[in-house]
């Protein structure tokens, strides 16, 4: 039976709407795609971006959107405070402001609890370079919103790789004078502070010199080169980025294998508060630990108040970070004060000869080979840091008198008079200060 002229009607009216609806939907993203590719062509920025993708989503500001790096690391943000506010408060962000790119999906999402965001990679080429982000606080975000984030993050990608370009050039000029700098080839002090000027950065008051290294071999894995190069430089972002929101004036420059930075600090600052500082500097660039961040050491020099003064600084950080590394091992901080006779031991190239003298030098107590072993060597470590006051190892190690006048004892027998014997206490010292570095 035919459908009658009522129910034609009623199809034909239903088309039509779903028709203006698609057209409506078409037409949006081909704004879209004017506003947002009209923005990189005027130079504008990502934060420009961002904002024009809230006037999208929401003509009344009630959205934010948010460009991060690839491991989740905020860059812009745009939107209204409020707004800001309740999606950075969303389980989707660490403890360190880092949004969780690893658990978060992509793309459209279903109806629920989540839907509220929604997340596109900014992707050219074979390159990752970030997320696009966009939060709505009053309605679920729907597959039209999640295209016109995808058309976003085309520009985006645009509009970082023009960025990159011109970043990588000054980046050359910005290295080349850093590494002058740093081997006493910048000119006289006031050429030094002219030309730092000319580039951003002031590097005319105290500073300290730090160097961060990631903790993996480049020269021994299994990454490609250019994989490496790239984990490289976006960890000397990240280290950029950091800095940069605490003191913009600060210069921070990634070589081959390391990363340098020189942070101003008072004059006045100690070495606790030196590392306060920079503690807080690299908790930031560690965040979490997701995202595929790689472990890091890093070393502190001791507080300069002249350019002049940067070689001598640059080799102090140098030692702090890889001798911090083998008193702490990986994801180690130390400043050069705190390496005691480790800074001197590191200086023998050949790890074979100081293996070779712990085992002379201590004997059995060198292995682990009985699970007491650790405990002698604790005892007579102890021992020797209160010059040989039975009493006040005693209370440390909350060891009865008489306990531990047994174990100096049994020590005795193993390495020879070292309570009397000031030359052997000397050669224990440095044994065990030698035991204790890793990596050898």
């Amino acid at each position: 039976m035919p459908d009658s002229p009522v129910e034609s009607a009623a199809e034909l009216a239903l088309v039509r709407e779903q028709l203006d609806r698609q057209t409506a939907a078409l037409r949006r993203l081909e704004d879209a795609d004017r506003a947002l590719v009209q923005i990189v062509l005027t130079g504008g920025t990502l934060g420009e971006l961002c904002e024009r993708v809230v006037s999208f989503l929401d003509p009344t500001s009630r959205a934010a959107a948010m460009v991060t790096t690839t491991d989740g690391r905020v860059v812009v943000r745009a939107g209204a405070p409020d707004e800001l506010a309740r999606a950075e408060a969303l389980p989707c962000f660490d403890r360190s402001g880092r949004f969780v790119v690893e658990s978060e999906p992509m793309g459209p999402r279903d109806d629920g609890a989540d839907a509220d965001r929604a997340a596109v990679r900014i992707i050219a080429g074979q390159l990752d370079h970030g997320v696009i982000l966009a939060f709505t606080s009053h309605r679920n975000l729907t597959e039209d919103d999640v295209r016109l984030l995808e058309r976003a993050a085309t520009v985006a990608a645009l509009a970082i790789t023009k960025d990159q370009a011109v970043a990588a050039v000054e980046s050359k000029y910005r290295a080349e004078f850093l590494r002058d700098a740093l081997s006493g080839r910048a000119g006289t002090p006031i050429d030094a502070v002219s030309h730092a000027a000319s580039l951003g950065w002031d590097i005319d008051r105290p500073m300290v010199v730090v160097v961060a290294e990631t903790d993996e071999d480049d020269d021994r894995t299994e990454r490609d080169r250019d994989e490496i190069r790239f984990l490289q430089q976006r960890f000397a972002r990240a280290w950029t980025h950091a800095v940069g929101v605490r003191d913009p004036s600060s210069p921070v420059v990634g070589f081959s294998r390391e990363v340098v930075a020189l942070i101003a600090v008072p004059a006045s600052a100690d070495t606790e508060r030196v590392m306060r500082t920079v503690g807080d500097l690299v908790r930031v660039v560690r965040g979490d630990g997701g995202g595929g961040r790689r472990s890091f050491s890093a070393g502190v020099s001791r507080t300069i108040t002249s350019p002049e003064q940067l070689p001598q600084a640059y080799d102090e950080a140098l030692s702090a970070v890889s001798v911090g590394r083998q008193m702490q091992g990986d994801g180690a901080l130390a400043h050069v004060d705190g390496l005691g006779i480790y800074r001197l031991l590191a200086l023998i190239p050949d790890g074979a000869d100081l293996r070779r003298f712990v085992r002379e030098s201590l004997g059995e107590l060198a292995t682990d080979d009985q699970p007491e072993y650790a405990d002698l060597r604790q005892t007579l470590s102890i021992l020797i840091d209160t010059n040989m006051n039975v009493a006040e190892t005693a209370r440390l190690l909350f060891f009865h008198y008489n306990t531990l006048r047994y174990r100096i004892g049994k020590l005795e027998k193993m390495l020879g008079p070292f309570t009397s014997d000031p030359e052997l206490r000397l050669t224990l010292a440095l044994a065990l200060k030698v035991h204790q570095m890793r990596g050898l």
